[in-house]
Parts: C-alpha cells; structure tokens; sequence
C-alpha cells in the first residue's frame, strides 16, 4: 500500500515537474521558434524586394545573384544567434567550435579557398558578367551563372561548362561583348588562273548588300598570301557584336554563289603524276605504281 502511494506521488510530482517546464521553459522554446520562423520569412520578403529594387535601377544581374542571396544568409545565421541567445544557450562555444571547424576545413580546402578569392576578385573587378561571351583555359560559351567558387558556361550545343573561379581569377579571359563591335577575318582562295581583282569585287559586292556588315570602318579587301596552289585573299570586315556570327555565315555562302556565277573558280588539293612508259613494263604495273604513288603523297 505504501509503495503504491509513493508511487502515486512520484508521478504527481514528475506530471507537475514536466507541466512547470512546459509552462515556462517549453513555452520559451515554442515561442523562439515561432519568433525565428516569422523573422526568415520577413527577411526573405525584405531581400526579395531589395532584389526586385536592384532590377528596376538596372544593377548588373551578376552582383545581384550574388550578393542578394548571401545577405539574406548572413541576416538569418544572425537572428539563429539571437535566438539561441535567449534560449540561454552559450553562444561563445558555439563560436569557437565553428571557428575551429571552420581552419580544419580551410586546411583541408585549399583549392576551394582560391575558388572563393577567384570568386570574391570576379564580383569585384568585372572581367566578364552574367550573359556575356567569353573564352577561358581553353574553354568557351555564354555565361550562365557566376557562384562564389564556379562559373557556369553555356556552349552552343546546349553543354555546360563549369570553371573553378580560381583558375577563372588567375587565367587570361577573353571577353567577346565588352566591346560593340567585332572584326572578322575570313580567307578566300582563288586559282591563279582567275582575275584576282574580279574575284576582289565580287566579295566587295556581297558585303555591300549585306546591312549587318558595317561600312564604318570600312571593310578591307586584299591579297593576303601566294599559296602553292592558290591566290589567297583576306577580306577584313565589323559588325556589331551580336550579328557577328550572322554574317560570317552569310559572306561564307554568298562568296561561293558569286564566284560560281562568274566563273572564279576555288582550287582544291591535286596531284600531277607523269608516268614514262617503259616497254618491258605492262599497263598494269604502270596503273600500279601509280596508284602507290599517289597514295605516298597523301
């Protein structure tokens, strides 16, 4: 009976304990967590309108996709300290075991560490920008995406290239859209049996009827080089940055129409073989060592 008793008061007293704990300390919890969900959702809001403000004043969409997102990171790692603060937990431990967790990793990651600087150096100094056309280490595409470690390329046959920041920061970059315009440069080889400077009008005649082709500075148009086997002719020519490739494939074909309709003729590799007959050789050996003959020269 006693035991039963005792027993009875044990749970009373550990029923109270527990209602006492919620009552104060439970409460203290749900109401941090409710406190913290609300301030994320108002810090989203907030740097969702700082993102949308940044797009109205035309700010470059690099610096926007960067720094909007860390903002919003670093306001809520923030307000999870406070919140830690008031649940009465020490938040200087804390602190010091990311530190230390933080110089393990740094160690671990020194590659990822120059990616960052890479990164940090990008957003700074600008040499390329979300969209533009660029070629780097070797590799070359639109820019897609700029992170604090990698940027992503677009190619032209829809691949993704992704370039570590680090080797992006310390590498040369060129950058197709800085400027407005582009020059190209395209050869043409005519026979020399051919009138070189028919050929030469010809090619002025179709960058004259193509308006993506500018006239300011105007297009050059000249021999470049005697070929073994041809006449080569560099026609030099600027468009604006986005028609470049539209006119390049346009001149490429327009080119070819026109010298075909006027008789310019575009060499192609070709072998002369001279063949003395002797009479103690056969037709068929003659046939065959020509045939091993043209296959040495290829």
């Amino acid at each position: 009976m006693n035991n039963l008793l005792s027993a009875n008061l044990d749970f009373a007293q550990l029923l109270t304990t527990v209602g006492n704990w919620l009552v104060t300390e439970g409460l203290k919890i749900v109401l941090a967590i409710v406190v913290f969900a609300v301030y994320c959702a108002i810090i989203k809001a907030i740097c969702k309108r700082i993102d949308k403000k940044l797009q109205k004043r035309n700010v470059d969409l690099t610096l926007r996709k960067i720094s909007v997102p860390w903002l919003k990171r670093i306001l809520i790692l923030l307000g999870f300290v406070c919140v830690l603060t008031y649940l009465g937990i020490e938040t200087s431990a804390i602190a010091a075991a990311i530190t230390s967790i933080g110089l393990t990793i740094g160690l671990a990651l020194q590659g990822s560490l120059a990616n960052f600087a890479g990164g940090v150096i990008i957003v700074v100094m600008r040499p390329y920008k979300i969209g533009d056309f660029i070629e780097c280490n070797g590799q070359s595409g639109t820019v897609e995406d700029i992170k604090l470690f990698y940027t992503y390329l677009r190619t032209g046959d829809n691949k993704v290239i992704v370039i570590p920041n680090g080797v992006a920061g310390n590498s040369i970059v060129t950058n197709y859209n800085v400027k407005d315009t582009r020059r190209n440069d395209i050869l043409f080889s005519i026979s020399y049996d051919c009138d070189f400077e028919k050929a030469k009008s010809l090619i002025k005649e179709c960058m004259d009827k193509n308006e993506l082709i500018l006239q300011d500075p105007a297009p050059f148009i000249n021999i470049k080089e005697h070929a073994d086997n041809a006449i080569v002719i560099l026609a030099r020519y600027f468009t604006k940055s986005e028609d470049f490739w539209s006119a390049h494939w346009y001149m490429m074909e327009a080119v070819k129409k026109s010298f075909d309709e006027n008789g310019v003729t575009i060499p192609y590799p070709q072998i002369d073989v001279h063949i003395k007959k002797d009479e103690s050789i056969n037709d068929g050996d003659i046939a065959k060592a020509a045939v091993e003959s043209v296959e040495k020269q290829k």
